[in-house]
């Protein structure tokens, strides 16, 4: 029987990936949903290859265009935030895969978890806005929570056997380095738009490059990891490791240490989200590490990359500061990318907004909600 899947964000880099390998594990699986943001010509694509019970367009605008795009099908077409929160819980799905970027995804990521579906999560700012919220929901509801991200996938694999906190020492997260890692700081002035989207290993959307190249993608993991694995933020450290290879290591109390390695293949950690505890052969190239020759590993320069320590204040204060991090960061990363700002001052806005914050609710949904647009709008109107 053919486990049901649907795809929030299946237009984009991760969402494309999990229909290729929907595509190589067939029959097993079957797409019941899908969504996008703006992409109505892939999506509608899409729809007329996996003829999804259901699918939704988030830009409402673009509904119209949908419905002319695929007429003669009978899926059901949704538009706007609702319509994609109604795909996550009603489309009949037994897995959620969650790639919306950025806050978008919190809703209907909770949507799905309330339902009791299994969610194989690739939005990590979920987890980042409201990783107390997602975590005692999904223990409510029994759904589980399985990472996509490489390097969470990586450290849930060298955690397989569910060890206890105790014999834990450390989570080791590794970060290419991003296009800058050899760059002087004292050039960062000069950083333009292309070359901060010029990443080095993974080919990913804007925003996620932005965030590698600024590091704050590995500060928004480091929080992530801190609600996956339960482990205290001084347990989790990061790594620079430019070629790749390592995503993520845990060392135990015993000096032992567990790394997961693999070919630079997004694929890899969606499938084997999808077919948990299953592993399912996969085409995908494979690791020689005697053509690779060498790995590196240094620590990151937190003097150059300012958002690693942002993300673990943000972290450490707790409660909805990690909502306002993550907010200020998404405006700060979209103003830069429309070239309204400098590089340098993604950082120096979220460290504005972090420090002018003053909490006057708890981490409820409607807390985080609303410390997130309180932070969309301090991040839009301070001068980079």
């Amino acid at each position: 029987m053919s486990k049901k899947i649907a795809i929030l964000g299946s237009t984009g880099s991760i969402g494309v990936s999990t229909l290729k390998v929907v595509d190589k594990l067939k029959p097993s699986f079957q797409v019941v949903g899908l969504t996008a943001y703006q992409n109505v010509k892939l999506l509608a694509q899409q729809i007329k290859i996996y003829k999804p019970k259901m699918a939704a367009i988030m830009d409402a605008t673009l509904w119209h265009d949908l419905k002319d795009l695929t007429r003669g099908t009978s899926t059901q077409l949704l538009a706007g935030a609702e319509g994609v929160e109604t795909v996550a819980g009603e489309s009949g799905a037994d897995m959620v895969l969650t790639a919306i970027v950025g806050a978008a995804g919190l809703k209907p990521t909770l949507t799905a978890i309330q339902k009791g579906k299994d969610i194989a999560l690739a939005n990590k700012e979920t987890m980042v806005m409201a990783g107390e919220v997602v975590t005692k929901a999904a223990k409510k509801s029994g759904s589980r929570i399985l990472p996509v991200d490489s390097e969470h996938c990586a450290v849930f694999q060298c955690l397989a056997g569910a060890p206890p906190l105790s014999d834990i020492h450390k989570v080791i997260l590794t970060a290419s380095g991003g296009p800058f890692r050899n760059l002087d700081k004292k050039q960062f002035h000069k950083i333009t738009l292309k070359q901060a989207l010029n990443h080095p290993t993974w080919r990913m959307g804007p925003k996620i490059t932005i965030d590698s190249a600024t590091l704050m993608n590995k500060g928004l993991e480091v929080i992530e990891a801190h609600f996956l694995f339960g482990v205290p933020y001084k347990q989790i450290d990061i790594v620079i490791h430019p070629e790749s290879i390592v995503h993520s290591l845990v060392e135990f109390i015993d000096g032992s240490v567990l790394a997961q390695l693999g070919t630079t293949d997004m694929q890899i950690p969606i499938q084997y989200a999808m077919t948990y505890p299953a592993r399912a052969n996969s085409p995908v190239n494979r690791l020689d590490l005697s053509q690779i020759a060498q790995l590196n590993f240094q620590k990151p320069d937190r003097k150059k990359f300012l958002c690693v320590d942002l993300a673990y204040a943000a972290g450490e204060k707790g409660g909805t500061y990690p909502a306002v991090l993550n907010a200020a960061n998404e405006v700060a990363v979209g103003r830069f990318l429309n070239k309204e700002i400098a590089f340098m001052s993604i950082p120096k806005i979220i460290d504005k907004v972090l420090a002018k914050y003053r909490p006057l609710t708890n981490g409820n949904l409607d807390g985080i909600l609303m410390a997130d647009q309180w932070a969309r709008t301090e991040a839009a109107r301070i001068v980079g």
